[in-house]
């Protein structure tokens, strides 16, 4: 009797006790599920559905190659005006039409897409590229994404599609993005094939692939206008990047343009955006310590090499100095992982990261 009158005196303490407990795991679970979701939330997947932007896009080889000559002057004499840069750069350096009489271009043009290898080319663009709608709603999310997150930031008037005659994939102008149809076929088209391997390698026709159209269009923008060089101590643009900056400055700088390349497209799988296959990706993710270390082993960071900074950042059949059976472009794979460990440490802003210095980046680097 004692024991069941003392248990009934001490309910509302018991059920007190029960009740702080309860509250208290109910927070630290509360608390959990908001840890987690924060760290599994991209901050870089933002709403963009409701934004208004608008970018002309324009088939230039489409037109030039199924115009009349009085077409093709009319178009001629409106490009001069409207898109200087991207028609100069087709008519003058791709189609090597120099003159500025009107006559001459005019016939200097029908006779490029009437000779038989460029009009086979023109007819595979043709067929590869019947429709353009789904490449060209993914510029437009990408620059809608580009202008959330930067609402300053510069975004292309015009995108022209071009018959770069196998010179570019992507070529950025002060107001527009010239694409390079011809650089995205399929590497196994016959008029790819029939390229001669002394100027396009294996390699580099492989490399050529519709999957990263939309990828090259941006990453050449963002290069062009968002990640610019440095400055010397004249004042004056430091281009040669392989001279004039270290490898940790290169690599860093390269890590910046393919962040922000993913800020733009943050649905496109990371392969995508380093321009590797699944396997090459792969590879690189297992052999990113072992990168590392040899970079510091070899005190390569600060070094500042031309070509060892080639080696190691640009396109070629593999990364020099490293396995063959490993990709190309390792410096730049690289970059990008230290971008997205800063930025997941830091959580700082694409727009902050623009402004940090690259030492602050590398100092962060961990690796286990």
């Amino acid at each position: 009797m004692t024991n069941e009158v003392y248990d009934l005196c001490n309910f509302d303490t018991n059920l007190t006790k029960i009740l702080m407990t309860f509250k208290s795991n109910l927070i630290g679970f509360v608390f959990t599920i908001f840890l987690i979701q924060s760290c599994t939330t991209d901050p870089l997947n933002v709403d963009v559905s409701g934004s208004e932007l608008e970018i002309e896009f324009i088939n230039m080889d489409s037109i030039l190659g199924n115009s009349s000559a009085d077409q093709i002057l009319k178009h001629h004499r409106k490009w001069l005006v409207e898109i200087p840069e991207t028609y100069e750069y087709q008519r003058v350096y791709c189609l090597q039409i120099n003159s500025n009489v009107d006559s001459q271009v005019v016939t200097g043009i029908q006779n490029f897409y009437k000779d038989p290898f460029a009009k086979r080319a023109h007819a595979a663009i043709a067929k590869q590229f019947s429709n353009l709608n789904n490449e060209k709603q993914q510029l437009l999310n990408g620059f809608k994404h580009l202008k959330h997150h930067f609402n300053e930031g510069k975004i292309p008037s015009k995108i022209v599609f071009i018959n770069s005659c196998f010179n570019v994939n992507s070529l950025s102008t002060t107001k527009e993005i010239a694409i390079g149809l011809d650089r995205n076929l399929d590497f196994k088209t016959d008029v790819i094939k029939e390229l001669p391997g002394s100027y396009f390698p294996s390699w580099i026709k492989e490399a050529w692939n519709r999957d990263f159209l939309v990828r090259d269009a941006i990453c050449s923008w963002v290069m062009t206008h968002y990640v610019l060089p440095k400055n010397d101590v004249n004042g004056n643009a430091e281009f040669n990047w392989g001279v004039n900056c270290n490898l940790a400055e290169n690599i860093v700088r390269w890590g910046k343009i393919l962040y922000l390349t993913k800020a733009a497209l943050p649905e496109v799988s990371n392969a995508i955006i380093l321009r590797y296959s699944e396997e090459d990706y792969k590879w690189a993710q297992d052999n990113e310590v072992s990168f590392w270390k040899y970079l510091v082993d070899q005190s390569l960071l600060f070094k500042k090499d031309e070509l060892m900074v080639a080696n190691l950042l640009n396109d070629g059949p593999f990364t020099v100095g490293l396995p063959e059976k490993g990709p190309d472009r390792l410096g730049q794979y690289l970059g990008f992982r230290l971008i997205e460990e800063y930025v997941k440490n830091k959580g700082c802003s694409p727009l902050e990261l623009l402004n940090t210095d690259y030492s602050e980046i590398i100092t962060n680097y961990e690796i286990d």
